[in-house]
């Protein structure tokens, strides 16, 4: 324990934390693992001192980190043990540092990265996940970085799946159906369907030659419940 103390001092020293990540090693020591097997042991006690708090029954301490080991980590970086993922802390603390240097916080992927760490990827992320983080790394994050939460309009829309896309699809074909008479559709033709309701109302255009030439190719793979629909409305498959 000794020795793995001694690198955890070392590497917290030319690096400025404690957070090191898994295959993290000083002089030879594995001071990744030691600390994962060491923040285990921590939380450990944690829970332990917790159910006797609460007069629950306690069925062994073994392998439970003593109070004064904990105290000399906690020395060396208060923030070793995280009760939220290390890579989020460490994120954090290198965030920190990089403003502490006068920089701006970084906001795109590739912006800034230290210690092998994408520093815009994280706040990114960060930002854009919010509602998933706890009420203390929220404050952290708004309190001692000045990161907000992304709005509305900067959040990435959500991936139309592919059946989405064939009912847009087919909208647009019974549209043109209906207008027309037929589903005889020229290769390069536009249909302009209009999506959702009240004021999410979107114009899409559709290159519904295209589309219906595709399946009437397709045939063949197409389900008997496709077939049929695009049969009430016109389509000719030969």
């Amino acid at each position: 324990m000794g020795r793995g103390l001694a690198a955890a001092r070392g590497w917290a020293a030319e690096h400025g934390h404690l957070l090191a990540p898994l295959d993290a090693a000083y002089q030879g020591a594995a001071v990744g693992t030691w600390l994962k097997n060491a923040r285990a042991s921590a939380r450990k006690a944690r829970e332990i001192e917790q159910r006797r708090a609460e007069g629950l029954p306690v069925e062994s301490s073994a392998g439970v980190m003593t109070r004064a080991r904990r105290e000399q980590l906690e020395e060396i970086d208060p923030s070793w043990c995280p009760v939220w993922p290390v890579t989020w802390q460490r994120c954090f603390h290198l965030v920190r540092q990089h403003l502490d240097t006068g920089q701006p916080l970084p906001t795109s992927a590739g912006d800034v990265v230290r210690q092998g760490e994408d520093l815009g990827r994280w706040v990114t992320s960060v930002r854009h996940g919010w509602d998933q983080l706890t009420a203390v790394q929220q404050w952290m994050c708004e309190q001692v970085l000045g990161i907000e939460p992304a709005g509305e309009d900067e959040k990435p829309k959500p991936r139309t799946s592919q059946a989405d896309k064939w009912a847009m699809h087919y909208a647009a074909a019974s549209q043109f159906f209906e207008r027309e008479g037929h589903l005889t559709v020229p290769r390069k033709h536009i249909e302009t369907i209009t999506t959702g309701d009240g004021q999410a109302q979107q114009d899409l255009a559709l290159k519904l030659g295209t589309w219906v030439d595709n399946q009437r190719r397709r045939a063949a793979t197409l389900s008997p419940e496709r077939m049929e629909q695009l049969s009430s409305i016109g389509m000719r498959w030969a």
